[in-house]
């Protein structure tokens, strides 16, 4: 029984020892994933992966928040790939809108609202929007980004310019017509009569803001 007990402390003295402290299960590499080729080397260099550590004495979270200060990403989190990979899973910021800042420089906005890279124009398929605030604030941001969410996607892909005047006003340019949006209320109706009107030709502004009497010019 001696024996059993002692050979079983040394195998757990040896797991932990290879674990711990062996050369054998470190870390030797880094696979990021989820984000397009161009931008994995700029998250290489934030994580900072401590090459040759033990794999166990990685501190995966001290990665990830180092990977996340990048403004460009949503989401990131790492994990371990045995015997000695650091995987960094990362989810990149998707545009929704695009916004001019105090100096004159557009941004895109992801679907949070928030602001997080310095654009030279806005990305195709992407509008711009109009508030009468500079900067704008989030529930101006908020207020274009519900109306767009509320559109079909082959409309939402025809809006060149969101304007955000107050809470419930939001005027949208969808191709050559005008579409005034009004508030957040009853978006489901709002978009069937839309879609109803834009199915006529020959309307230059489509007001929408009270769905059940909508008016048209």
């Amino acid at each position: 029984m001696t024996a059993w007990v002692a050979g079983g402390f040394a195998l757990i003295a040896g797991v932990i020892w290879l674990v711990q402290f062996s050369p054998v299960l470190v870390a030797r590499s880094v696979r990021v994933e989820g984000v397009p080729r161009g931008a994995v080397a700029q998250i290489m260099r934030r994580a900072a992966v401590p090459i040759g550590t033990p794999m166990v004495r990685v501190d995966t979270t001290a990665i990830a928040d180092r990977v996340i200060a990048t403004a460009t990403l949503a989401e990131v989190s790492v994990g371990l790939s045995w015997p000695s990979t650091i995987v960094i899973m990362a989810s990149p910021r998707v545009p929704v809108l695009a916004v001019k800042n105090p100096q004159g420089q557009v941004q895109v906005v992801d679907a949070e609202g928030v602001a997080y890279a310095t654009v030279g124009a806005p990305p195709k398929g992407v509008p711009l929007i109009d508030t009468v605030e500079n900067p704008p604030s989030r529930d101006a941001l908020r207020a274009g980004i519900a109306v767009l969410h509320a559109l079909s996607p082959s409309q939402r892909g025809r809006v060149t310019n969101v304007t955000v005047s107050g809470a419930n006003m939001v005027t949208l340019k969808l191709g050559t017509v005008t579409v005034v949006w009004g508030g957040a209320s009853e978006p489901e109706l709002k978009v069937r009569v839309l879609t109803a009107l834009l199915g006529h030709k020959g309307f230059r502004t489509i007001d929408v803001s009270a769905p059940r009497t909508p008016v048209t010019r």
